[in-house]
């Protein structure tokens, strides 16, 4: 890894072994969670740990197979208490150095293969680890006791629609109780 990496945590492709896996293990210190909760929106991060190795696949591509765990605090999406959620994941990715694209460099054509990703001089492990985490946050944490309630708005004299009489099948079961005898 030289100074030219756009991380501590990047691997220049030329220098992985062809013969053997590369393993890495991601494990960022407290300044660096604090910065990546900010990036993701998080009120914390911690027991950050990305752990997987970077192995050939051919030629010239590469597969980057790890694992990450981290603890994450949220804000509730009801209530914006904190919510902590323990979040642990598999990744895979397959850097190719050959992708299809079009005529405009700017634009590359979406494989069907989502962990896909076109090669360059580094196979960044932090960045993946980032992108993999926000992908893995739960999109509306709720705490334990958050309710929403019900509000019920209508206009005067107009019988409100409540969840209740929302329900399709509710006055089914009422007519049936009615059609069906009595013992």
């Amino acid at each position: 890894m030289t100074s030219n990496a756009p991380s501590t945590a990047a691997f220049r492709v030329a220098e992985l072994s062809q013969n053997s896996a590369t393993p890495f293990e991601v494990r960022p210190d407290a300044p660096k969670n604090a910065a990546i909760a900010a990036e993701l929106d998080l009120l914390d991060l911690r027991k950050v740990r990305f752990v997987g190795k970077i192995k050939a696949m051919g030629g010239a591509d590469w597969v980057l197979s790890a694992t990450l765990g981290a603890t994450v605090v949220q804000p509730c999406s009801v209530t914006l208490a904190p919510v902590t959620t323990r979040v642990e994941t598999m990744v895979e990715r397959v850097f190719l150095k050959e992708i299809e694209t079009f005529d405009d460099e700017e634009e590359v054509e979406m494989p069907e293969d989502e962990r896909t990703e076109r090669l360059g001089q580094w196979i960044d492990v932090e960045a993946v680890m980032i992108e993999t985490l926000s992908l893995a946050l739960p999109e509306y944490p709720r705490s334990k006791d958050a309710d929403l309630g019900e509000a019920i708005y209508s206009d005067k004299g107009v019988a409100p629609m409540t969840d209740e009489a929302a329900r399709p099948f509710a006055g089914l079961a009422a007519l049936k109780d009615q059609l069906e005898p009595k013992d």
